[in-house]
């Protein structure tokens, strides 16, 4: 009983101490002489919360962790945490309460230090989020006010590039440098957004079986024109073997695009790009892109995926963000991968992705990839002329679609500048399609769209998002909210036509369904 660390005390059933031990006259500041004789509620700050506990004792035969503050005859105060029972003598007769009191002041100490660190930390982790948020409601709406006027500059210079007389060499020449221009602002703007959205942990990365050769297939597809400008011969791997990794498709396919584009822009003349694709230890696929460009030296490999090193590319007219890397880098370990690179100077650059396998995936046929012209892809039409209706409220953009819709005889434009009018007109005309802006006055295209998704006079036409909100959460909340296609600008021509055909393909096919309804229905 003595050499215990918690103060022991017994009392009779009215709450008269009984017996100590020399723990308990620590605590007290008194002897055991003054203690024994006294009541126990007198030796706390909350002499009838003491005697309450006391009285819970009696009553419940035993108490657990119940807090006191014992006083000191010093004034010094202890917290303790009181654990008591009832005890009897040998013919069961009531004899009082035992009790043992555990200082707990150092543990409700580091208790309220902890919460108040916690309330530090959480009001610290609001900060984040807010300065997060604001982050990324500031990039939001720097990518929209850029995209505005470059959807003016590039759709534009897109129409004066395919007029009708075409421009002469000199305008050609000065289109391509204002196209070129806009095309690489674009893409900085895209991978600055790209990088912004990793580093705030806000990259959303969907990891499922991709097979290696399909999608090696699709950037073929798309990597050759370029090569092919630059007079650069690619080498795929053309192979039966059904190689999958466990990554995100699109994310891949866009570090390889990244990959691929850097061994065609930084090669030399009549050079070459080969892919390989290596299995190592049986569960890492290894995909490598090895260039016969200048190749890097030591040094400039140590700061080859820093933002904004372009490692003196510039100073070799050789467009570029220096973002490409540091972005394909972030994305393949958010992808549990890795990226490496080997370089000779002289040779060349090899630079590879590495994921790991995935088992048990059932690959799917490959789909060829192509662009048509506008005139390529314009659907037949059974009904003759079809309705478009732009709801648009800055001038540059609808005059830029005027001009787009103009080379398509089979197509007349109905525009407005309000959700508001845009609404009344799809009731009253029946477009057979709807290109929606979303930033527009009063209500948005959202709220436009969900009032002619519950209208049955519009809720089948087809209504195509043509916005400047190119956040990848804007254009994933474009589709989940319904949109047939979410469009982004600056605005992509062929892409532009090829939605408008598809949408027409559906208007088309709804309208010959309608008409079979009408056809069975019978009149008594």
């Amino acid at each position: 009983i003595e050499s215990h660390i918690d103060a022991l005390v017994t009392t009779d059933p009215a709450g008269i101490i009984t017996d100590v031990n020399s723990q308990m006259e620590v605590l007290t500041s008194r002897t055991r002489d003054e203690l024994i004789g006294a009541p126990f509620k007198d030796h706390f700050t909350a002499p009838a919360t003491a005697e309450a506990g006391i009285a819970l004792v009696l009553r419940e035969k035993k108490v657990a962790d119940f807090e006191l503050t014992m006083r000191s005859r010093d004034g010094v105060e202890t917290t303790v945490s009181l654990n008591a029972t009832t005890f009897y003598d040998r013919d069961r007769a009531l004899r009082g309460v035992f009790a043992a009191a555990r200082d707990v002041t150092e543990r409700k100490r580091l208790d309220q230090l902890l919460r108040e660190k916690n309330l530090e930390l959480e009001g610290a982790r609001s900060v984040a989020e807010k300065a997060s948020l604001a982050k990324s409601e500031f990039l939001s709406s720097m990518s929209h006010e850029l995209r505005s006027p470059l959807n003016a500059i590039i759709g534009f210079a897109q129409l004066m590039e395919t007029d009708t007389p075409p421009p002469s060499a000199a305008q050609l020449a000065s289109i391509e440098q204002v196209l070129q221009a806009g095309w690489y602002l674009l893409s900085l703007i895209n991978e600055i957004l790209d990088l912004a959205v990793i580093e705030s942990g806000r990259m959303m990365i969907s990891l499922e079986p991709v097979s290696v050769r399909e999608l090696l297939s699709e950037c073929e597809d798309m990597i050759v024109t370029q090569a092919s400008q630059h007079g650069v011969m690619t080498h795929f791997p053309h192979t039966d073997l059904a190689l999958t990794v466990h990554a995100d498709r699109t994310r891949l396919k866009q570090v390889l695009l990244n990959l691929l584009s850097n061994a065609v822009k930084y090669n030399r003349p009549q050079g070459s790009l080969s892919v390989v694709c290596n299995v190592l230890d049986g569960d890492r696929v290894r995909i490598s892109v090895t260039d016969t460009g200048a190749g890097l030296a030591p040094e400039q490999l140590a700061d080859l995926f820093q933002p904004f090193n372009r490692l003196g590319q510039e100073a070799l007219g050789k467009q570029g963000t220096g973002i490409g890397l540091v972005v394909s880098k972030r994305l393949a370990e958010a992808m549990n991968g890795t990226i490496g690179v080997k370089s000779t100077v002289g040779l060349g650059s090899t630079f590879w992705v590495e994921l790991s396998t995935a088992e048990h995936f059932e690959g799917h046929d490959a789909v060829e990839l192509s662009v048509a012209t506008p005139a390529q892809q314009t659907p037949t039409l059974a009904n003759g002329l079809r309705t478009l209706l732009y709801v648009e409220d800055n001038p540059a953009n609808l005059k830029l679609v005027e001009q787009l819709i103009a080379r398509r005889p089979d197509l007349r434009l109905l525009s407005a500048v309000t959700a508001t009018d845009g609404i009344a007109l799809a009731r009253h005309e029946h477009p057979d399609v709807i290109l929606m802006d979303i930033n527009l006055p009063g209500m948005n295209g959202f709220a436009a769209l969900r009032i002619l998704l519950a209208d049955a006079t519009t809720m089948a036409i087809p209504v195509i998002a043509l916005s400047a909100n190119a956040m990848p959460r804007d254009i994933a909340r474009g589709i989940q909210a319904g949109f047939f296609r979410y469009l982004t600008k600056p605005v992509r021509v062929p892409d532009f036509f090829e939605s408008i055909n598809e949408a027409l393909k559906v208007a088309e096919a709804v309208d010959h369904s309608d008409a079979r309804a009408r056809s069975t229905v019978r009149v008594p």
